[in-house]
């Protein structure tokens, strides 16, 4: 199982045992309320090939650790009505943070994964340094004594960031400074909870995957386009992480022929041209050659524009930004039909700030070019829709991660 991490302090004893019998049981057991949400006794025998009696002892123990709760008997009136359990709200809380290029997002799930705090733009500067990380130790303890969560209740806590991750080693390819010493490890020491790292994308794709609208598809594609772009792969119900950890690497697909130098040092990626830093670039080559926008102004006096002036110009209906974001969902879709033609997904989301303000400015020309490049076989499988979630899916993707490896469930 990937990412499952050694923590020297655990909350609760029966989670931090990996090797012993009942403890297995215990978290396959939660594993399985979090997919079933109610379940019955004989359901748990039967998935777990355990004998019932010893299924109602763990379950009563889970139910006096405070972990479920009887949901009572449920069913027709014909018949006996078994008892149903599930997954009990308050037994603890899951912390996730997004960090982003100038801000952060922090959104608090209760046990079932269900959202109960969040909170949006927060002014952060991620560097990387030992002194950062630590800030956000006490940001986040801040944050919950803010809003009078218990803080002896919080069971773990995940941060994304974007870049390469592997979650493993708990390795940033922007953020890390020291081998010895990495992200999650430090705040964990400093929270005395678990802590795991996840790449943004990634995170946004386990959050739409668990708490989004894709109707239980075990085959989802989640494309982050916002500053950068990039992508998380479920398949057949597992994130997909590649031999270290860094898969959905999209943005720097060589799809391109335009002979701009990307970020990464290569030509031609799909970032590019279809990305906030491509847009910026395409508005600030159109403002510059005189075409007439409601940015002109601020150009004339700074001589550049910021992607987010861009974004609210868009929301406003400049046509010159708005052209532009056309022309990157066009080149966006081009990169998602070889996707389509690749995976074959059940389900294709556009999620990221660009695809929040961007709407059918963005997912029309996207369509158009699908259908132009993908088979028209794999089409008709593919459902391509804007995120459920919006800035909600990396933070609560990322504390439903921390809950997935703390039960052991990737």
């Amino acid at each position: 199982m990937r990412g499952i991490l050694k923590f020297e302090k655990m909350r609760n004893t029966f989670l931090g045992k990996r090797d012993n019998k009942n403890s297995i049981l215990k978290k396959t057991i939660l594993k399985l309320c979090i997919g079933a949400k109610e379940i019955s006794i004989s359901m748990l025998s039967d998935a777990l090939s355990t004998s019932i009696p010893t299924v109602t002892k763990l379950v009563g123990e889970l139910i006096d650790e405070g972990f479920m709760i009887d949901l009572g008997k449920h069913g027709t009136s014909g018949g006996r009505r078994p008892s149903l359990y599930g997954l009990n709200p308050e037994a603890g809380y899951f912390i996730g943070v997004d960090i982003r290029h100038s801000h952060a997002c922090v959104a608090v799930t209760d046990f079932t994964g269900s959202n109960i705090k969040f909170q949006d733009n927060i002014p952060f500067k991620m560097e990387p340094t030992e002194e950062k990380v630590h800030e956000i130790s006490v940001e986040i303890r801040d944050f919950c004594a803010n809003r009078d969560l218990d803080w002896n209740k919080v069971l773990g806590m995940g941060i994304s960031v974007p870049g390469r991750v592997n979650p493993d080693t708990g390795y940033s390819n922007i953020y890390s400074f020291d081998s010895d010493r990495p992200i999650n490890r430090i705040l964990s020491d400093d929270l005395e909870i678990p802590v795991v790292i996840e790449n943004d994308s990634r995170a946004m794709s386990y959050g739409e995957y668990i708490a989004g609208d894709v109707d239980g598809k075990k085959n989802v594609i989640v494309v982050n386009i916002s500053w950068g772009l990039g992508m998380g792969l479920v398949l057949n119900g597992q994130l997909y992480y590649g031999a270290s950890g860094f898969s959905g690497e999209i943005g720097h697909f060589p799809l391109l022929d335009n002979g701009i130098i990307c970020r990464c040092g290569k030509v031609g990626c799909l970032e590019t041209g279809a990305s906030g830093s491509a847009l910026t670039r395409m508005v600030t080559d159109q403002l510059r050659s005189g075409r007439a926008s409601s940015l002109t102004p601020e150009f004339r006096q700074s001589g550049k524009v910021d992607f987010n002036d861009i974004l609210r110009a868009i929301a406003d209906e400049d046509m010159l930004c708005i052209e532009a974001v056309e022309s990157i969902g066009e080149t966006l879709g081009r990169g998602l039909a070889g996707l389509i033609n690749v995976f074959n997904p059940e389900v294709v989301v556009i999620a990221g700030n660009l695809a929040t303000v961007g709407g059918d400015y963005l997912m029309l020309p996207i369509h158009s070019a699908i259908r132009r490049y993908a088979q028209n076989i794999a089409i008709g499988d593919t459902k391509i829709q804007f995120t459920s979630l919006g800035n909600l899916a990396a933070p609560t993707g990322v504390a439903l991660l921390c809950r997935s490896r703390l039960l052991q469930v990737l």
